[in-house]
């Protein structure tokens, strides 16, 4: 036993040491060994998206916008951290004129390739380093070109408000980012807009003041956001606003000629709390919706506040809120793994109707039924389905492979994968083979076989896992 007094004399004989001693010299840093960020985040589908070299950590965007003339002036800071030594690295940004880059205040170089912003330090960036590239940049972003489909970009509507929506590409239209759901980060935007225009954004309200004939707002969400879920919306919009039962701020705007969905939008709260029972407590910092009068052919559930369509009701309600849990708290770290997001969305449907009445068991066999000679059905692969083919099946499949899967599993089990996927994945991303090995892990038995015949098949499943348990006609 070492008693106190020795250990007091001990510990004077160092400290008496350490007098004497002469400090010993600071090790000189590491040798750096520059290179450039790669120019891709290395998803196959989309090889062009995104860049490596850095961790974003945080976007504050400020921008200015004109209505009568679609122009917008923006000043974008990102802070990130350096994850190798780098001599460059670059953003996604589309179409915009930048007129200045600095890094942690010192000007910086930077030039244009493609869809890109290559931004050269005056001085290489040690690997582990935090540092802040500010960006301002301007031009008329409703003429940058798209690709269709899901990319609608940034739009005008016909009063000369704008409205943001796309995926898998929106972010880069309008400030320079790291365009890729592997990479989250918290965002905050300012904008400036004349008086009697009103900015929606994602988060908590963080204040509005007006000067000079200006309104500026501000917007933050303090937990990590994929790039195509952050949004901007710009019109004379009708707002409400109020709290779930636990305070969580709910904030809701609708567009001129919207107003009549304002009966839909106070639904919100009670379809948060049905969802809450099925996946477990919301996991966003706010809620609420942007109510446009677009005949847009999606609906996108951009971070706590999800953007609708004119066409928009109820369903399209529960399908984006349940988006909050399945693709934007936990986001996919693969596009191929599209399923995570929309399949689960998609079934959330199924499970709003069940709470209505339905029988989705009859509902399921008649489908099936429906189905059972269409090869393009279920010859439509809902893992891993090409580039082509991403927003195909996911919608009318999907929601059979996840019903299947519940009765494959069990209500308690079912119930279990659910509400454990969160959890383990809140605020991070996640891929498919994460999601197999829970759900074999939860069923106590390897399940791969379901999985493989319902969610990477071509064809029909086998009779054992297309009827399983109670679905057996």
């Amino acid at each position: 036993m070492r008693s106190r007094q020795t250990a007091v004399l001990a510990l004077s004989g160092v400290l008496a040491l350490s007098a004497c001693s002469p400090a010993a010299p600071a090790a000189p840093p590491p040798p750096m060994h520059p290179a450039p960020g790669a120019n891709s985040a290395g998803d196959p589908y989309f090889p062009e998206d995104g860049n490596g070299g850095y961790d974003a950590l945080d976007y504050h965007v400020d921008v200015s916008y004109d209505p009568p003339s679609g122009r917008l002036d923006g000043d974008t800071t990102v802070s990130a951290k350096a994850t190798q030594d780098l001599s460059r690295f670059g953003f996604d940004l589309r179409g915009l004129d930048v007129a200045g880059v600095e890094i942690d205040g010192k000007p910086a170089k930077y030039s244009r390739e493609k869809n890109k912003l290559i931004v050269t330090p005056a001085e290489p960036l040690r690997s582990g380093s935090t540092f802040r590239t500010r960006v301002r940049y301007s031009g008329v972003p409703a003429k940058t070109p798209h690709d269709g489909g899901s990319e609608n970009g940034w739009a005008r509507s016909e009063d000369g408000g704008a409205y943001l929506v796309g995926e898998p590409h929106s972010a880069s239209f309008w400030y320079p980012v790291n365009e890729t759901p592997r990479d989250k980060a918290t965002f905050t935007l300012t904008a400036h807009v004349p008086t009697g225009w009103t900015v929606l954004s994602n988060g908590r309200e963080q204040g509005t003041s007006a000067k000079d004939g200006k309104t500026t707002t501000t917007w933050a969400d303090p937990n990590p956001v994929a790039s195509y879920l952050t949004t901007i919306a710009i019109d004379k919009f009708t707002v409400q606003r109020s709290t779930l039962p636990d305070g969580t701020p709910v904030v809701s705007g609708y567009a001129p000629g919207a107003e009549a969905r304002q009966a839909t939008g106070d639904r919100l709260p009670e379809v948060i709390s049905f969802l809450e029972s099925k996946f477990g407590k919301y996991p966003q910092s706010a809620a609420g919706g942007i109510y446009l009068d677009e005949d847009i052919h999606f609906s996108l559930e951009t971070q706590t506040r999800p953007t609708y369509a004119k066409w928009a009701e109820i369903l399209t309600m529960v399908h984006e809120n349940a988006h909050q849990w399945f693709g934007d708290s936990v986001s996919l770290n693969s596009w191929a793994d599209i399923c995570l997001n929309e399949c689960l969305a998609s079934y959330a449907q199924w499970l709003w109707g069940e709470r209505e009445g339905q029988n989705l068991d009859d509902r399921y066999r008649a489908a099936v039924e429906i189905t059972k000679g269409s090869t393009d059905f279920w010859g439509q692969k809902l893992v891993d389905m090409g580039p082509e083919h991403l927003f195909q099946g996911a919608y009318d499949k999907g929601i059979l492979a996840v019903h299947a899967l519940r009765r494959e599993l069990g209500e308690a089990a079912f119930d279990k994968v659910l509400h454990e996927w969160v959890g383990q994945h809140r605020n991070g991303n996640a891929t498919w083979a994460d999601f197999e090995k829970l759900v074999s892990h939860v069923a106590g038995r390897d399940l791969s076989g379901f999985l493989n015949d319902w969610f990477h098949g071509t064809k029909l499943p086998s009779d054992a896992d297309l009827y399983p348990g109670p679905l057996r006609p």
